[in-house]
């Protein structure tokens, strides 16, 4: 091809953003002469490197957003240590079914017994099956919330967390929860009923959220009516991981 025709092609390939096509159409081409390839083996390579990378960008975008804390695999989860953990559910729930369907789940289970994991660990498999993710602390949600709220921003800032498929809200009960900080989070789990997924963990069984919440039973009972509607309980029994270790007395 001479240098004209060559310098034309890539201007076209990079006007359409077809990046990898005129990365490799030269290796690609040489390749098929060599083994006699025909045009349509060479047009089939050629889409095949473009989509895959499109598709690996896709990922990458949809993991930076979901703001995952940190890279975590069902695999790598160890199903012997709890004492009790319904592993056959919490399979199901990674095929990611309850996603397409808006369902929820709450993890439910004392500290230590990897309920952050199974969370983290969903939210990549979510991102990888092409779902839209966003991860946070229950805390961290509020807290934004709460600035948002006295900024005047409030309704954009909520979209940050009704807009995603699949909202993962980590370490529900671990701090009590004000007033308005319960209220707002009331309006995030209303706003997605029946139109995204939320998935929770806390260690606190739903008899006692109401002390989360500011001693409001009412709005406790309206909060986990919305969740299990459509939604299940995953229960893990069990001592904390991270002390398995450690030497006692």
């Amino acid at each position: 091809m001479t240098a004209p025709r060559h310098e034309k092609l890539l201007a076209d390939l990079a006007e359409l953003k077809l990046h990898r096509i005129a990365e490799l159409y030269q290796e690609v081409l040489n390749e098929a002469a060599r083994k006699q390839s025909s045009m349509l083996d060479v047009l089939a390579a050629l889409i095949g490197e473009e989509v895959t990378v499109r598709r690996q960008r896709a990922l990458e975008r949809r993991l930076h957003r979901a703001r995952l804390p940190k890279c975590k695999t069902l695999a790598e989860y160890d199903f012997t240590f709890p004492k009790r953990i319904p592993k056959q559910t919490i399979l199901r729930l990674f095929d990611c079914d309850c996603v397409a369907q808006q369902g929820c789940a709450v993890f439910i289970g004392p500290t230590g017994t990897g309920k952050s994991h199974l969370l983290n660990a969903l939210g990549h498999t979510a991102c990888e099956k092409g779902f839209s993710v966003q991860f946070s602390r229950v805390v961290d949600m509020i807290n934004t919330l709460t600035t948002a709220q006295i900024n005047g921003t409030l309704e954009k800032k909520l979209r940050h967390y009704t807009t995603p498929q699949l909202l993962l809200l980590d370490e529900l009960g671990y701090l009590p929860i004000d007033k308005r900080g319960a209220d707002l989070l009331f309006q995030v789990v209303a706003a997605r009923y029946e139109c995204g997924s939320i998935v929770v963990s806390t260690n606190r069984a739903f008899r006692d959220w109401g002390a989360i919440f500011d001693v409001d039973n009412t709005l406790a009972t309206a909060m986990i009516d919305r969740l299990m509607h459509h939604g299940e309980a995953i229960i893990i029994r069990g001592d904390s991981y991270r002390m398995k270790d450690k030497p006692t007395e």
